[in-house]
């Protein structure tokens, strides 16, 4: 069988497995959410790389020398725990804007096993439902703790925590103006309103 190079050998309609993608050879990227290929968006644009920038770099400076690690895209994320089956029974693979993982028990050569503590997803103009819903229940039941969604065109960022006791996402800020942007998985670090959109 011929390697897969190409969106179009792909069919849109069946569920795949962790081990296919393993096997493509493809220049676009594209995730897997539940078994079903989801095309990523074009090479994002320069306000989603400033933006991605500005959250980046004060993490990775906060982190460093700390056990907790940020990735950011591409970064594959293994939305399973280990099984016998392995790869094959691995129908998730997400590539978060950027992520944390704080336990190093997740982390091998091909990127996370498990959920990250913190994602923080950039939404492109095409991306919205994606980010706002699909990935959402998808983190949720996968116990992401922290959920970050930032809105470029509106200057906002949504916060969501998972609820211990429910294992639900709650709203816990909506930040649309100058201010702290108070992190649950980093408590001390702060992030500022203004500078994750900065330039922007």
């Amino acid at each position: 069988m011929p390697p897969i190079t190409e969106i179009s050998q792909l069919d849109l309609t069946r569920r795949y497995t962790y081990a296919d993608y393993l096997t493509w050879q493809l220049t676009e990227w594209v995730e897997l959410l539940k078994g079903r290929v989801r095309l990523m968006s074009p090479a994002p644009k320069r306000r989603h790389q400033d933006i991605s920038r500005n959250v980046s770099t004060p993490i990775a400076g906060y982190l460093r020398g700390q056990s907790c690690k940020t990735y950011a895209a591409p970064f594959d994320v293994r939305l399973s725990r280990a099984t016998p089956n392995g790869d094959a029974s691995i129908e998730t693979v997400v590539q978060p804007d950027i992520c944390v993982v704080c336990d190093p028990a997740k982390l091998d050569e091909r990127g996370c096993l498990g959920a990250p503590d913190w994602i923080i997803e950039i939404v492109s103009p095409g991306n919205v439902a994606r980010d706002t819903r699909d990935k959402l229940e998808l983190y949720q039941e996968a116990g992401v703790r922290e959920y970050w969604i930032v809105l470029p065109e509106q200057q906002n960022v949504l916060v969501y925590l998972l609820d211990d006791a429910t294992a639900r996402y709650e709203l816990r800020g909506e930040f649309h103006t100058p201010g702290p942007i108070p992190v649950a998985t980093l408590p001390e670090l702060v992030m500022e309103w203004a500078e994750v959109f900065e330039g922007v």
